[in-house]
């Protein structure tokens, strides 16, 4: 395995990150200013809105966003000291815990996901042309082949 080696490389990756990290970080504020929530609240708020019964089980939404167990728990009790989310017993698990979307959470998810659009349009698409995409969307599928090429199979054959 060969390490970052010229100068070109490292601006490259360096431009990346930067990029990478402004963009969360922007997103992440005006997240905050438009719906009061933060990314970490709008991910799980987001996972619940999509489905129909606007509940699931916590394990499931650490599995849709890719967090820890432990992280989901944290957030979602965070989240339900603000009202917008409740935990229910699951009746045919003993163990499990059903996390329900509640009607401010509800709100705050619709209201969010606006704003959430609105910015990544703004400071995302706007700012590449069509070839620009294209190409983002090219080179986004071959570092995530690089990253596990078994998941992106799987993701392919879906």
């Amino acid at each position: 395995m060969q390490s970052i080696n010229s100068a070109e490389e490292r601006e490259l990756w360096r431009s990346f990150f930067v990029m990478r990290r402004q963009l969360e970080l922007t997103l992440e504020r005006r997240l905050h200013a438009d719906a009061g929530i933060s990314t970490a609240d709008f991910e799980i708020l987001d996972a619940l809105f999509e489905e129909p019964t606007r509940r699931l089980r916590a394990g499931s939404i650490g599995d849709i966003i890719g967090w820890e167990k432990s992280r989901v728990s944290h957030q979602i009790t965070r989240m339900e000291q603000r009202g917008l989310v409740r935990r229910e017993e699951c009746g045919d698990d003993a163990r499990g815990v059903w996390v329900i979307l509640t009607a401010d959470g509800n709100r705050a998810a619709l209201s969010a996901a606006g704003d959430r659009n609105a910015a990544v349009r703004e400071y995302f698409f706007d700012a590449l042309d069509d070839n620009e995409k294209a190409m983002l969307r090219v080179i986004s599928g071959k570092i995530l082949d690089a990253i596990n090429p078994a998941i992106c199979e799987e993701q392919q054959h879906e």
